[in-house]
């Protein structure tokens, strides 16, 4: 029932979805970098059908109470709409009718106990065919809630933007990117270009807000001579260009895969704030989501040249809904947390000293440029292989800066330059091989990148918090 209510009342007002936004915002960032840690991009699956168990347990323990002691189990139940309610109508967003399908969700809940318990409820001499009455009851009303919950959840994910998106035609680049050279991708690293479906999702949003681009606006304020608020046509209407960039989440562990190259299509964002005119002592641009979610970029890094974007394309396609569709901020070099806000409808000028966005209360840095890393994608960790001739291949990164060299160490020996494949630029990852002439035995393979600017990526191990992993990346390989 609250799930239905929740296609007319707005997507995150669904009681499991409302109340697992409140965790997310309130856990504290060990648990987050946990969960991030064991499920990755499934971390949301995981908390809403962690928080779905739960909810299963608790109303077995209601119906077991009720036996008892209605009253008791009444006040249960009203403890979960209210819990549900204030989850609710506290979001960002939301109003007093968000809170409507947890007290319609909690009233049919009532009644669907009294109801049961009535059936449940026949003399000693019919217990067999009462029995076969409750079980037959308890499967309609599962299978009912099933189907419910379903279409609340499938007719949410049909919003306007699922459907506008299909419509879309991008507009064309007047600086398309530059051609992919030859050579860019090495056998056994990931693809040189992420595919949409396979580009890693962090963010806060249990639900991918569906924003209708019809009523999208963009709003640039703050400290500025000239605010600016643009509409979906007007931001086509601007110059767009198309650059290859590699985005990378602060909470990628060292060999991790939360990070992505794509091809952006997007307007130039330096356009925008100099037509906004920030007034002097404004050093930080905070980006503000539709669902409240906010990020703090440097004003400086915006304005330095570098090709940050208002981006609404990925890979030669409209954004992917849950990849910040209809507009999202793309900059190279910066961690997502502090930059690449999605579903964007905000862009406040202020300063660092003044607000703290999001993760900042949280444990994480202010500021989050990306550290110079490397992986090695083959051969993985535990793998088997026959002595002779082995390539080992992966990527490296130092967007913005540019890789200048990655080498290879087996076991503790010399360390031994690899060969380098070309990238599009500076802001891409960049594919690296190297032939290993394996003995027999178990070995250890490391690998370090040195940047453009001449730093050799650290041995230091560090977790992600509060500015990024550091350290080696290492596989085991035994070689028969």
């Amino acid at each position: 029932m609250a799930e239905l209510l929740a296609v007319f009342a707005g997507a995150r007002s669904a009681p499991l979805v409302a109340v697992g936004g409140v965790v997310v915002d309130h856990v504290p960032p060990g648990v987050k970098d946990f969960a991030i840690a064991v499920f990755g991009t499934h971390d949301k699956t995981a908390l809403l059908t962690g928080t779905a168990i739960l909810l299963g347990v608790y109303a077995f323990g209601v119906g077991l109470l009720a036996v008892r002691r209605w009253p008791l189990a009444v006040g249960g139940i009203v403890l979960f709409g209210l819990v549900g309610v204030a989850a609710a109508v506290t979001r960002p967003g939301a109003g007093i009718a968000s809170g409507i399908p947890s007290v319609v969700g909690a009233a049919a809940a009532v009644w669907v106990l009294r109801h049961l318990l009535g059936v449940a409820s026949v003399p000693d001499d019919d217990l067999v065919e009462g029995r076969r009455t409750f079980l037959k009851q308890v499967g309609i009303v599962g299978a009912v809630a099933v189907a419910g919950g379903v279409a609340g959840r499938w007719l949410t994910s049909r919003g306007a933007a699922t459907e506008a998106r299909k419509d879309l035609t991008l507009p064309a680049a007047g600086e398309p990117a530059p051609v992919v050279p030859a050579g860019a991708q090495v056998q056994g690293a990931v693809p040189y270009v992420t595919p949409n479906d396979d580009f890693y999702r962090i963010d806060t949003a249990l639900i991918s807000p569906q924003v209708d681009p019809a009523t999208w606006t963009l709003k640039i304020h703050g400290m500025v001579r000239n605010p600016i608020t643009i509409t979906w046509a007007e931001l086509l209407q601007r110059p767009m260009v198309e650059r290859y960039v590699t985005l990378a989440c602060v909470s990628n562990e060292v060999g991790g895969d939360l990070i992505g190259n794509a091809l952006w299509l997007g307007t130039p964002i330096k356009a925008l704030l100099d037509e906004a005119d920030p007034l002097p002592g404004a050093d930080q641009v905070v980006q503000r989501s539709t669902d409240g979610w906010t990020c703090g970029t440097p004003t400086a890094v915006l304005r330095d040249g570098r090709d940050a974007l208002l981006a609404v394309g990925m890979n030669g396609e409209p954004l992917p809904v849950e990849h910040g569709f209809p507009v999202r901020m793309i900059v190279p070099g910066l961690y997502g947390y502090v930059s690449a806000c999605k579903w964007i409808t905000e862009i406040e000028l202020t300063r660092f000293a003044d607000f703290d966005a999001y993760w900042v209360p949280r444990g994480w840095a202010a500021q989050g440029p990306i550290k110079t890393e490397s992986r090695i994608d083959t051969p993985r960790d535990g793998a088997k292989r026959d002595a002779g001739p082995v390539v080992v291949a992966g990527v490296a990164w130092a967007q913005h800066r540019g890789i200048a060299k990655v080498e290879v160490q087996v076991d503790d020996g010399a360390w031994e330059t690899a060969a380098l494949a070309p990238a599009v630029s500076d802001d891409t990852w960049r594919q690296w091989t190297h032939t290993w002439p394996a003995t027999s035995g178990r070995h250890v393979l490391r690998v370090r990148a040195t940047d453009l600017d001449g730093y050799t990526q650290t041995s230091d191990l560090a977790d992600p918090a509060p500015d990024g992993a550091t350290g080696w990346h290492e596989v085991t390989v035994s070689v028969s």
